[in-house]
């Protein structure tokens, strides 16, 4: 079982920053390749850019919490998140088409 897992490709959790300006200031988030790949498709799904996407859930979270301890961490749990909902809505389809 762990083989299926052991062999993820190494590009995939490579980690990569990108600067993306956040309330006013230009930061840099450092995330793995993966987690990128899925806001990049989050970001599509909103119609925004990837920055667009993340500044303004940012200033979401902001409202809703005002503060936030752990943005990059975050991301990784939306993904995380977003991941399972997509997973859930496949199996779904499967299971009407059955």
């Amino acid at each position: 079982m762990c083989d299926i897992y052991a062999s993820t490709e190494p590009a995939l959790y490579e980690a990569v920053s990108r600067s993306i300006r956040l309330n006013g200031q230009v930061t840099s988030l450092r995330l793995e390749r993966r987690f990128w790949t899925l806001l990049d498709q989050l970001a599509h799904q909103e119609q925004l850019s990837t920055p667009q996407f993340i500044s303004t859930l940012y200033l979401e979270v902001l409202q809703r919490r005002g503060e936030i301890q752990n943005f990059a961490s975050l991301l990784r749990v939306i993904c995380t998140e977003y991941a399972s909902r997509q997973a859930s809505t496949m199996q779904e389809e499967v299971a009407e088409l059955h």
